[in-house]
């Protein structure tokens, strides 16, 4: 008996009749092989004590993001099924979920790939440990929070150019001006940091990216270092609206003199994928990777 708990993100057009559609699925053909142990459609509750062996999440990569946090480490697989638009996290189809998921309750499991996730931790001015696991700085953080894609800090109104001095692993922190900063995991290499220029990488590779927002110099590009580091930024001259946003939904606006800790997150995610999905072709679908130019007469001159 599989237990089975789903969270539905509603607002979105097609959920309401899929959720109402998966509760007479439960109740009738699958009511030997599945239990339905909770429905959340509000996306507020912690769901670190959810007692499933399955979740299932219908909406699109926001909704699986904000689940994700959510579980605080519970390694609780994740099955997300995009309503949305790309979709990259959330692999299965409105159209293709249910015939996966009748099979694996049934006993044919689906593939399961742990996804690394990030710890983003914010210090008051003058705390000198830097060290993300230092006790004085769990005891001290004003905040904290997990994110399966990026932790940003963006420079907000008045939207001047802020300076931030950002090191990693103890190194002394290299100052640079420009709109922010991102520490994308290799799953969150599709999102944000690949629209602010930073490189792709396989969500199988243990790694952070370091991708500056619109630096104020021609030399300061994308960074590659292995999730095992821990990065250091510093708000060396900020805005009043200067933020720091887990997943672009945790948040907490980041003060003069404060800093921001990254370091991989004690927890990974597990994520069930879709086995017909394969990375590449889901480069080339969703973001048209290396597709040919087209031209306006249609020909290929």
């Amino acid at each position: 008996m599989t237990r089975l708990f789903i969270v539905a993100n509603t607002a979105k057009p097609l959920v309401a009749q899929a959720l109402n559609d998966l509760r007479a699925w439960v109740s009738g053909a699958a009511s030997s092989r599945v239990r339905l142990v909770g429905v959340e459609t509000d996306h507020e509750h912690d769901l670190a004590t959810t007692d499933a062996d399955l979740v299932l999440v219908l909406g699109g990569d926001g909704t699986l993001l904000s689940v994700a946090r959510r579980m605080h480490g519970r390694q609780i697989p994740l099955m997300g099924v995009n309503f949305g638009r790309l979709g990259f996290l959330a692999s299965f189809t409105p159209e293709n979920y249910r015939a996966h998921l009748e099979r694996h309750v049934a006993g044919q499991p689906l593939p399961v790939r742990a996804r690394q996730m990030l710890e983003a931790s914010v210090l008051p001015a003058g705390l000198k440990c830097e060290a993300a696991d230092c006790d004085e700085v769990i005891e001290r953080r004003r905040f904290v929070a997990t994110a399966l894609n990026d932790a940003v800090v963006t420079a907000g109104p008045p939207f001047h150019m802020i300076e931030l001095e950002i090191g990693a692993d103890g190194e002394a922190g290299v100052r640079y001006f420009g709109d922010g900063v991102i520490v994308a995991t290799s799953s969150g290499s599709t999102a944000y940091n690949v629209s602010a220029g930073g490189p792709i990488i396989n969500a199988d590779v243990a790694a952070f990216c370091i991708t500056p927002i619109c630096p104020h110099s021609l030399s300061f590009r994308p960074v590659v270092i292995p999730s095992s580091s821990t990065v250091v930024i510093k708000g060396v001259r900020v805005n009043e609206g200067t933020t720091v946003f887990c997943d672009g939904q945790a948040s907490t606006q980041l003060a003069e003199g404060e800093r921001v800790v990254v370091r991989r997150s004690a927890h990974d995610v597990l994520l069930l994928e879709d086995p017909n999905a394969h990375p590449w072709r889901s480069l080339a679908e969703k973001l048209h990777w290396a597709a040919t130019p087209k031209y306006g007469n249609g020909g290929e001159d």
